[in-house]
């Protein structure tokens, strides 16, 4: 890998980086008002109200399909896509399966994105709720 990609990649790693601490504030201050209990809707409802706030960019419940070998045979309803990058992923559970991150990993895979947030509001500290994954 040359110099110039290194930087351009780092760069983009610091830029995803920053986002992320952005959406994971917002979810502790989601947490921090309802704890945990609560339906995954509502957390994903809050979330919303707290990235409109912080004037940060997203979209909510957006299908994509899924294919094989140019086939449509599918589609997959991701929670939230912020800045059209980073792909956030909500449960209400109270044991983070590796299945869920393993959902990730394949909506990574899938939009072609570098970065997913796994966020478990069922949790007394939101921060133990918190997996990220990037690619």
């Amino acid at each position: 890998m040359d110099k110039c990609h290194r930087d351009t990649e780092s760069t983009e790693i610091k830029e995803l980086n920053k986002f992320t601490e952005e959406i994971i504030g917002c979810a502790i201050e989601v947490h921090k008002q309802l704890g945990p209990g609560l339906l995954e809707a509502i957390y994903e409802s809050a979330l919303c109200i707290e990235f409109d706030i912080n004037n940060i960019n997203y979209q909510r419940q957006i299908m994509i399909p899924i294919e094989y070998k140019d086939h449509k045979i599918g589609e997959y309803r991701l929670d939230l896509l912020v800045r059209n990058e980073i792909i956030i992923e909500l449960k209400a559970v109270d044991n983070l399966s590796p299945i869920f991150e393993a959902q990730l990993l394949s909506y990574l895979k899938m939009t072609g994105k570098r970065l997913g947030l796994l966020i478990n509001f069922n949790v007394p500290m939101l921060k133990g709720g918190i997996r990220r994954i990037i690619l």
